[in-house]
């Protein structure tokens, strides 16, 4: 966290946002808006309406309208994988393990920060 001259606090995130506001499954959230941003990117780019991406794939139209809302509380990791493969896309994933003491570290500035600015809690 470093001041700037116009009276600005400049914060740098983690690259997780919902690990800056402290949720505790964070991880699974990111990973989650990272692949439902994919979803929506390929139907972006070829043109498909959720209706059209359900003909290609047999995925539930609906669920298309869910991800493009980015209501992802019903989906899981492997779910949002297997609709990519639907689309003609192979996932593959690099994961990185740190101590959670690390991240755990760099959650409580964060929340610290947002105390101090009045904000209790998480947002959901």
């Amino acid at each position: 966290m470093s001041k700037h001259d116009d009276g600005f606090e400049l914060i740098r995130g983690s690259g997780n946002i919902y690990r800056d506001f402290g949720h505790p499954d964070a991880d699974v959230r990111q990973a989650k808006a990272i692949l439902a941003a994919q979803i929506i990117g390929i139907l972006d780019d070829e043109g498909l309406s959720t209706r059209k991406a359900q003909a290609r794939t047999g995925v539930n139209q609906a669920e298309f309208v869910r991800i493009r809302n980015a209501q992802l509380r019903r989906f899981t990791i492997d779910r949002l994988m297997t609709i990519l493969n639907k689309l003609g896309c192979q996932v593959d994933l690099k994961i990185t393990m740190r101590p959670a003491s690390e991240i755990q570290q760099t959650t409580d500035a964060r929340v610290a920060w947002l105390k101090s600015e009045g904000r209790e809690e998480a947002p959901r």
